[in-house]
């Protein structure tokens, strides 16, 4: 746990001196994940996806978090918004993981 507090002091620390780096945001949404402070990691991606909406991978993290919550109609809307960013990017291969956790929703 003494692992975690640091990795998640780091990030905090890193974002909260203004990191633009989206993979330092990213970073602390899915320490929260891990931690299993859905509340905190879902604003974090909130927070990335206001500065970084082109940043293919929180799209499909954030889905599982809100699928997990027990939001699969909030879940559908980031995964959907997720194909949609892959798409414009190219990524054949991250659209391809978010449809078909799309697919998988219940």
């Amino acid at each position: 746990m003494a692992r975690s507090s640091k990795r998640l002091e780091f990030l905090l620390k890193m974002t909260g001196a203004g990191a633009a780096d989206p993979f330092v945001w990213y970073g602390l949404a899915m320490e929260y994940r891990s931690l299993e402070r859905n509340e905190e990691a879902l604003a974090t991606f909130e927070k990335l996806r206001e500065r970084s909406p082109d940043y293919v991978p929180m799209y499909l993290m954030c889905g599982q978090v809100l699928e997990a919550m027990g939001r699969p109609a909030d879940a559908r809307a980031w995964l959907t918004a997720g194909v949609e960013a892959a798409g414009k990017k190219g990524d054949a291969h991250a659209s391809s993981e978010l449809q078909a956790a799309l697919e998988a929703l219940c």
